[in-house]
């Protein structure tokens, strides 16, 4: 009988358990791949949409926050004459309830401002000016929210009409009611507030030229931040909660897998006392024995690593297509993603591992003949 025979043997003498086993893995590195891959999706659906826009620095509130804290649109005024600038739009962005729809984007944009030009109509019309109670929907939210051109909305207490249906570039936008600034801000009661101010350079700007303006920025007004478009994620503080919050929970279901796996070796190595000690009298090293139940286990984190990437994948998509998150973001399921789910789960195996094979490589031969 081969090594790896008697690794397979181990591994089907209690199909039962180990197919516990494997669940309790799989549903450990599904959650890795759902909530990571759902938290990267929401990052790069920004990151996008803000590249759609064509914009190259971000400046929003110094003080951290899931969502960004509002801040005096004056302060635009006095960062708007700083050299290689060509355009900014101030912006107010709120994610709310909206009708049927218990999450979607409000984004009030400057009216004029460059923010509006990458929006491509599919229909209907742009509003007039920025005082008409009209918004335009992004494709993906006028599905979620079943509304066609002339239909009423009901944002907070105010109602506003939709005059188009726009294609944006990107999913944030597709998903995003967007209106004028000023309506947003007298819905919400906050005149004159904004929570970023998005700024386009002149097109022969360099990398270097972009950081020393986001310099000079937080020079003149200490209390922003400014960042550029690469940046912005990393920095922005709902960002970081967001995935601190994926691992945290994935890292959880992760722990679970781990004793799992290290009961089931332990239970293994007592069961299998007699076999063990027989396979060191006939001259296995303990060394070998010891890879024996690695093998075992890194094999169960192997198949309930592939388990656990194949169910991800698919409740990822299942959640990404539900009402209150579609149009939100789209799951970025990377194959570096997958793979590291793989990898994740394989090391639980051999951690989990680790103490069941130094145990059974402390078996003594002779204790063979008592078991017997």
């Amino acid at each position: 009988m081969t090594f790896l025979a008697v690794v397979l043997r181990g591994l089907l003498r209690r199909p039962l358990r180990t197919g516990f086993t494997l669940a309790g893995i799989s549903i450990g590195i599904a959650a890795v791949v759902a909530l990571v891959g759902m938290s990267r999706g929401f990052q790069k659906g920004w990151q996008l949409g803000l590249k759609a826009r064509g914009t190259d620095i971000v400046v929003n509130n110094r003080v951290g926050g899931l969502t960004p804290k509002p801040f005096d649109a004056s302060i635009r005024d006095r960062i708007a004459r700083l050299p290689h600038i060509a355009a900014t739009c101030n912006i107010l962005v709120e994610v709310t309830s909206v009708e049927s729809s218990d999450l979607m984007i409000l984004s009030a944009r400057e009216w004029g401002s460059f923010c509006w030009n990458n929006l491509e109509l599919v229909s209907g019309r742009m509003p007039r000016d920025a005082m008409e109670e009209a918004v335009v929907l992004g494709q993906t939210a006028a599905d979620v929210l079943k509304k066609k051109i002339g239909d009423p909305i009901q944002i907070e207490t105010k109602e506003l009409k939709v005059v188009g249906i726009v294609k944006g570039g990107a999913i944030v936008e597709d998903g995003s009611v967007i209106l004028a600034l000023p309506l947003l801000q007298g819905i919400l009661g906050s005149p004159n507030q904004i929570n970023a101010i998005d700024i386009r350079m002149t097109p022969s700007t360099t990398e270097r030229e972009i950081r020393e303006v986001t310099q000079q920025i937080e020079q003149q007004v200490p209390e922003v931040r400014a960042v550029t478009l690469s940046e912005h994620l990393s920095h922005s503080e709902g960002f970081r909660m967001v995935e601190a919050m994926s691992w945290g929970t994935s890292l959880l279901a992760v722990l679970v897998g781990v004793l799992g796996v290290m009961n089931t070796m332990l239970m293994t190595v007592f069961e299998r006392t007699h076999e063990i000690c027989i396979l060191l009298a006939v001259g296995w090293t303990r060394g070998r024995i010891m890879r024996m139940i690695l093998y075992e286990a890194a094999m169960l984190g192997l198949l309930g690593g592939a388990i656990g990437v194949i169910l991800g994948a698919i409740g990822v998509q299942i959640l990404g297509a539900t009402p209150a998150i579609r149009g939100l973001l789209k799951p970025d399921l990377s194959i570096a993603l997958l793979g590291m789910a793989v990898l994740i789960a394989v090391a639980v195996g051999i951690v989990s591992g680790l103490y069941p094979a130094w145990r059974s490589s402390r078996l003594n031969p002779s204790q063979a003949l008592q078991a017997g």
